[in-house]
């Protein structure tokens, strides 16, 4: 009985010091996380599909395509673990590799402007319809995910949940962090039914 009054007691003392947000938040923001992962994922996937459809393109500038080509390769080799949320410096890594790609991509859609031919082209605007609505996919679930860690490290820096995440080894995540922070809610323009004129 004694036994039993003692988990009891544990149970309760756990759940007032903020254990359970910590599970729950550590559970939420890996999911986050993995749903960031998968859209980045599909975004490497159509690059492949875009450059072989921009390359049938006479006179395309080469060196655009082959920054895009090496900044994919660059993104896809970098190892993500579990462990990369907990590693500032991995994570940063990571991070700095999908904007490489982000950026070249913006910059291939900007050039193949200047193609009417590939404007045409209904393979190439099926690819720049989806790459537009998988950019969109990743700004929504890296907002999701920005939001979980904000959460979770609200816990573990505020007193006395602090307390129970130096004790069960809950430290607080990396956030997201770009030089421009507008960046993080505008994903890259890619739409080109806009007249030139009108386009940022």
């Amino acid at each position: 009985m004694k036994r039993l009054l003692l988990l009891i007691g544990l149970a309760l003392s756990l759940t007032g010091c903020g254990y359970n947000d910590f599970q729950r938040l550590d559970e939420q923001s890996k999911a986050a996380w993995s749903e960031v992962l998968n859209q980045y994922q599909r975004r490497a996937d159509l690059v492949p599909n875009i450059v072989a459809t921009v390359k049938g393109e006479a006179a395309f500038e080469q060196d655009t395509l082959t920054r895009v080509v090496e900044a994919r390769a660059k993104a896809t080799s970098i190892q993500v673990t579990p462990e990369t949320l907990n590693n500032p410096e991995a994570f940063n890594k990571f991070q700095q590799a999908q904007g490489e790609l982000s950026s070249a991509l913006s910059r291939l859609m900007v050039v193949a402007e200047r193609y009417p031919t590939l404007q045409a082209n209904q393979g190439f605007r099926d690819l720049r319809v989806t790459l537009e609505g998988t950019e969109n996919r990743i700004t929504v679930a890296r907002n999701r995910y920005i939001q979980t860690v904000q959460e979770y490290n609200v816990l573990a820096r505020s007193f006395p949940t602090n307390l129970t995440a130096k004790v069960f080894g809950y430290p607080p995540k990396p956030a997201f962090s770009v030089q421009n922070e507008a960046q993080i809610s505008t994903p890259p323009v890619v739409d080109f039914n806009r007249p030139a004129a009108s386009r940022p």
